[in-house]
Parts: structure tokens; C-alpha cells; sequence
């Protein structure tokens, strides 16, 4: 399929929708605590963006080839989870990190962004993992610019992660997006500058690093979803949705609650 460019009017509609994505995380913060658990979580965001926002949560019953639908509005990744966790009973203890991946779709177009929350104090490791994370995913979106490769993008996180001592998983990537969840490009986390598809304005998808402590391999649960890393090494994510432009990016899902971009 070829890579959807998107006009003015639709880069305008994809910023309100990565906003609103981005609001539901500002929301969520706050509840993000010992004793709560992953399904309260869900609901509490189904809510304020069914009721508060009037956005649809796109997770929610979204059923790609070969899966089953997914049962929540939200995924809920904590410690060893790499992504697609599905919220339910778990309870959030002291020490855990966790990942909450929001996508709303909002007048026909997609905003998706995650973020790591830490629940009460980390280990070293976890605070390590969850930072180097992040600026993975910041390097990647400032080797965006019309003319670049996709190449570039996951060449600059795969560097970062390794030299942290850290590893990327490789089955699961960055995507383009717009009116629909899913689209070309896929954006790979790792790779060699100067490969993969030259950039071009108007080009929209997420950088999404998923970054183990331990080794990359990865599992799924029985559920059809949830995917862990082999070695039961702790696993972050850090996620934007991103725009090329003339100049370079725009960051299309940034809101007040947003940590600022590294220096």
C-alpha cells in the first residue's frame, strides 16, 4: 500500500487527535498508584474520552488479521510486558513501571501516544531503562526531516539502546497513521542510515522504541495479546506520533502533561 501525505487540513485534524490522545495520559498521572489496579485504569480512560473528550478509544474491539478483538479501550504494560497489555485485575504494587498506550480516534482521524509511569520509587535499573527509553524515541524523531531515510530513524535508536547495554525488539515497529490505526510506512527501531524509504512532507507515523533491560527476545501470553520478553527482563516504551515537514517534525501528540524533549 502506498504511504498516505497528508494535506494541511488533515495535518490540523491529526494535531487535535494526538492532543486529545495526549490529554488522556495528562488525566491518567495522577491515578497511577499502589493499589490500583490495570482494569480501573481502563475504565477511568474510557470515560473521560468517551464522556469528556466525545473521542472513540481505537483499541477497543480493534481486531487487525489474525486476532481476536482487542477487549479493552487502553493497553496497560507493567515491568516485563513490552506492549499490548490488556488491563484487568492486576494491581499496581511499589517498584513497578508501567506503560499506558492510548489511541483515540477523533472525527475520522487517529492520535496514539504512550508513556512509562513509575509506581512509587524505582530500582536504578528501572529509572536506567525508562530514561534511556525515552531518549531513544527522541533521537529517532530528530533524525526526521524530508529527504532523510527510515533507516535513519531506527539506526539512531538501535545505537542508543546498545551502548546503554540495553536491546531493541525487532518485532514489533513504529507505523504510519491517519485515518486509519495502522498504515505505511513501518518504522523500524533498528537498521542502518541511508536505507528504507526517503521521507517526505506530509508523511505521518509514531516512534515507538520498545527496549528491554535483558535480551530482545519476546513472547505472547494466552490471551492473544499481551507480549513479555523471554527473559523476564524488564521492557519500556516511549511513544510519539509525528509529522515530516519542510523544516524538518512536528511532534503531533504533545499536551501540557508531556515531558519535554531531552536537551
Amino acid at each position: 500500500m502506498p504511504v498516505v501525505l497528508k494535506t494541511a487540513e488533515e495535518l490540523e485534524r491529526m494535531r487535535i487527535a494526538g492532543r486529545l490522545a495526549s490529554e488522556v495520559l495528562d488525566f491518567i498521572s495522577p491515578h497511577v498508584k499502589p493499589g490500583v489496579s490495570t482494569g480501573k485504569l481502563n475504565d477511568l480512560c474510557h470515560d473521560y474520552m468517551v464522556r469528556e473528550q466525545g473521542t472513540v478509544p481505537a483499541p477497543l474491539n480493534y481486531a487487525p488479521p489474525g486476532y481476536k478483538p482487542f477487549p479493552k479501550s487502553i493497553c496497560t504494560s507493567v515491568n516485563h510486558q513490552v506492549c499490548h497489555g490488556v488491563p484487568g485485575e492486576r494491581v499496581l504494587k511499589p517498584g513497578d513501571i508501567l506503560n499506558i498506550d492510548i489511541t483515540v480516534i477523533k472525527d475520522g482521524y487517529h492520535g496514539d501516544c504512550s508513556r512509562m509511569f513509575y509506581v512509587g520509587e524505582p530500582s536504578i535499573q528501572a529509572q536506567r531503562l525508562v530514561d534511556v527509553t525515552f531518549e531513544c524515541m527522541w533521537l529517532g524523531i530528530r533524525a526526521v526531516r524530508a529527504g532523510a531515510r527510515l533507516g535513519d530513524i531506527g539506526a539512531a535508536i538501535q545505537a542508543h539502546a546498545e551502548k546503554h547495554g540495553f536491546s531493541v525488539v525487532r518485532e514489533f515497529c513504529g507505523h504510519g497513521i491517519g485515518r486509519k490505526f495502522h498504515e505505511e510506512p513501518q518504522v523500524l527501531h533498528y537498521g542502518k542510515p541511508g536505507t528504507g524509504l526517503t521521507l517526505q512532507p506530509g508523511m505521518t507515523f509514531t516512534v515507538e522504541p520498545m527496549i528491554n533491560a535483558g535480551k530482545p527476545g519476546i513472547r505472547e501470553l494466552a490471551d492473544g495479546w499481551t507480549i513479555v520478553t523471554k527473559d523476564h527482563s524488564l521492557s519500556a516504551q516511549w511513544e510519539h506520533t509525528v509529522a515530516v515537514t519542510e523544516q524538518g517534525y512536528e511532534v503531533l501528540t504533545l499536551s501540557r502533561g508531556a515531558a519535554p524533549a531531552p536537551a
